[in-house]
């Protein structure tokens, strides 16, 4: 039988930190170990520094991996430096704006981050139109889409009380996002979290087929949450244990539970697709790491045969503004200035915010930039020369370096710089280490030639993982689904 897995979800902890994990601390001291918190709603508040300032530095540790969606308001955008997800602090990770999450256990966690905006570019808080039409169209054109295991989002869908028993206080026909119920209506998620309305509610199962003309399918289940730490008592944790769809019996999946209500979006969808225009051909989704990795490969430069004819258009083309705030670009106020080392006409050099060691530094484009791939050719320039600088520094000082560059999960080319002690370490050693951790995690790490161009073995918008020696030697992994974003430095 397939491993059950036991979850927790959580409404909006608005920087309440230490009751949140104090709660779950206990929780997991009665009933034993959960495997993940999936928090909605606002992650953090106006006063939230102060609890955090304690995780994000390492003094505490969240007792569980813990994964959350992105801010809902100008304030607390801060907060969350990529918006494509990354890591905040120890067990602490952001998800991203929008995307599927899919563990390792083969669960599929669907989620769009931010409240609901009519304008096109929403706020970064928010989401749009465009956000849903993208998600939805990268999911769907999964072959064989069932549906997702778990939907989250911080606004209730509209209208999810249709057909179904009442939810006090909050009129489900004035509340919550109509964009949110076309995706809920579209991903048909067995577990759908919310939060933002300040109560609980939990509706009865709904069904994601029409009775006698369409194969039944799995029902659904909505769960809106409350906020942690409330005066009256309403439930803010919502333990859970699931079983991945794509390991189960599909008899046992599709199993309707007596309580089933209909579907309280097919009227609102019907509506919708009546008035919707398709997606134009410019308006094609976008390539989000977390989702259709395979699928876009390459677009954004079809190869012509003539790699060399590249190098111009390249060099011509603008960095990418960043959708959200950026801590690496140097223009933006979220860059720790006192971190920075050194600034070249189009690199930058700073020391490693949670550096394994104190002279871990990063090499930085000041522009905007994904990859190394992207780099025009003169900022690929000026990397090469901080790197003879680096490595003539280093080797001073009896040491050789070891770089890596992680394009996944990351919306800025940082390339990591970790010094290592010469007479200790030989470039085979540190080969062999990372081939070996690589081994064990089931990563195909390939050398590839000394003087061969990175740019030659992956094209833009490709994930990858890439590790370089002061020597020159190079390794390197196409990323094609999961990735360990830690891989580089727990080798």
């Amino acid at each position: 039988r397939p491993t059950v897995s036991r979850r927790l979800a959580c409404g909006d902890v608005e920087g309440r930190l230490e009751t949140l994990f104090g709660r779950v601390r206990a929780i997991q001291g009665k009933s034993g170990r959960f495997d993940m918190l999936l928090c909605v709603g606002s992650f953090f508040g106006s006063t939230s520094e102060a609890e955090w300032a304690a995780y994000r530095t390492g003094a505490k540790k969240a007792p569980i991996p813990t994964y959350v969606l992105g801010a809902n308001d100008h304030e607390t955008t801060s907060y969350f430096p990529d918006v494509s997800g990354c890591e905040l602090a120890e067990n602490i990770t952001y998800l991203g704006h929008r995307g599927l999450y899919s563990g390792t256990s083969g669960l599929q966690i669907a989620y769009l981050s931010g409240t609901e905006s009519r304008d096109e570019p929403a706020p970064a808080y928010s989401f749009s139109a465009k956000d849903v039409a993208e998600l939805k169209a990268s999911l769907l054109s999964t072959p064989n889409f069932k549906g997702v295991d778990i939907l989250l989002t911080s606004p209730w869908p509209r209208d999810v009380g249709a057909f179904a028993n009442s939810a006090g206080e909050i009129d489900t026909k004035k509340c919550g996002s109509k964009l949110v119920s076309d995706l809920a209506a579209s991903l048909k998620p067995r577990y759908h979290f919310a939060a933002l309305e300040k109560t609980y509610y939990e509706r009865l199962p709904y069904r994601n087929h029409t009775v006698l003309q369409e194969t039944p399918q799995h029902v659904s289940r909505f769960i809106a949450l409350a906020d942690v730490g409330n005066t009256s008592k309403k439930k803010y944790l919502y333990a859970f244990s699931i079983v991945p769809m794509s390991l189960m019996d599909p008899a046992e999946l599709v199993k309707q539970p007596q309580d089933v209500t209909e579907n309280p979006y097919r009227k609102s969808q019907k509506e919708a697709q009546k008035t919707k225009a398709p997606l134009s051909a410019e308006e094609e989704p976008a390539c989000q790491f977390f989702f259709d990795l395979k699928k876009h490969q390459g677009k954004k430069r079809p190869s012509d045969g003539k790699d060399t004819g590249n190098s111009q258009t390249k060099q011509a083309k603008k960095p990418p503004q960043p959708t959200g705030p950026c801590w690496f670009c140097l223009a933006s106020p979220e860059v720790e200035k006192h971190l920075v080392v050194s600034i070249g006409t189009h690199c930058y050099l700073a020391l490693a915010k949670g550096g394994l060691l104190p002279d871990h530094v990063l090499i930085l484009p000041i522009g905007h930039y994904q990859s190394v791939v992207d780099l025009s050719s003169e900022v690929v320039e000026e990397v090469t020369k901080y790197k003879h600088a680096l490595k003539d520094f280093f080797r001073s000082k009896g040491k050789r370096y070891v770089l890596f560059e992680r394009n996944y999960r990351s919306q800025h080319l940082q390339l990591q710089v970790i010094p290592v002690p010469l007479d200790r370490c030989t470039s085979e050693d540190i080969k062999e280490s990372f081939i070996a951790q690589a081994q064990e995690q089931q990563i195909e790490l390939l050398e590839i030639p000394e003087h061969s161009d990175i740019a030659q073995v992956a094209q833009p918008g490709t994930p990858y993982f890439y590790v370089e020696l002061d020597t020159g030697e190079k390794l390197f992994h196409r990323i094609r689904g999961r990735f360990p974003l830690h891989f580089g430095r727990c080798v």
